[in-house]
């Protein structure tokens, strides 16, 4: 089952890719990384594909966005941070991402969100957004073959730090409920 709102967001030590320079390209990431701040945490199916990397380059796109709102940004999937890492070396928009790929080679972490197709055991097109309690407090989840709208994961991450009732269709600098 999925893990949704309420829930706290899965233990994890995992390796990320983090750069392109040599001697640098890899970070261990846990738990430790996101807590004490908002973080935006979104998986992919899998690495060499279309879809993908228009949701990679599109949230990286909006990464100021999320440092605006002191959010951390962390993509995911089940591949390795090797295929993470030539995958970056290979497509001429991922060579300047700003946030970390996350390597969930085990696929625990999938697991255990309840995000693994169950076929092929690669991640649903999933987004989280975490409190800096480490509580989930969104969670989106796409078909396979469907890019997600990057704005809308900003405008609901500012809509929960605003601790206020938003009303429909309510857009950042917009009057809250409360």
């Amino acid at each position: 089952m999925m893990k949704t709102i309420g829930d706290k967001f899965p233990a994890f030590k995992k390796t990320a890719v983090v750069s392109l320079e040599a001697g640098n390209e890899f970070e261990t990431l846990t738990n430790d990384n996101i807590q004490g701040k908002w973080s935006v945490i979104f998986w992919w199916p899998k690495d060499f594909t279309f879809v993908c990397p228009t949701e990679i380059t599109g949230f990286n796109d909006h990464f100021d966005s999320f440092e605006k709102l002191d959010a951390n940004l962390i993509g995911a999937s089940t591949d390795s941070e090797f295929v993470h890492l030539a995958w970056r070396n290979d497509h001429p928009g991922l060579k300047q991402l700003k946030f970390p790929m996350l390597a969930d080679t085990s696929k625990s972490l999938a697991e255990d969100l309840g995000i693994l197709e169950a076929e092929e055991k690669i991640a649903y097109r999933a987004t989280f957004i975490v409190d800096p309690e480490g509580t989930i407090r969104w969670v989106s989840a796409n078909d396979l073959a469907i890019g997600r709208n990057v704005p809308e994961v900003v405008r609901v991450l500012e809509a929960l730090q605003t601790g206020k009732l938003t009303p429909c269709d309510w857009n950042p600098g917009q009057a809250t409920l409360s």
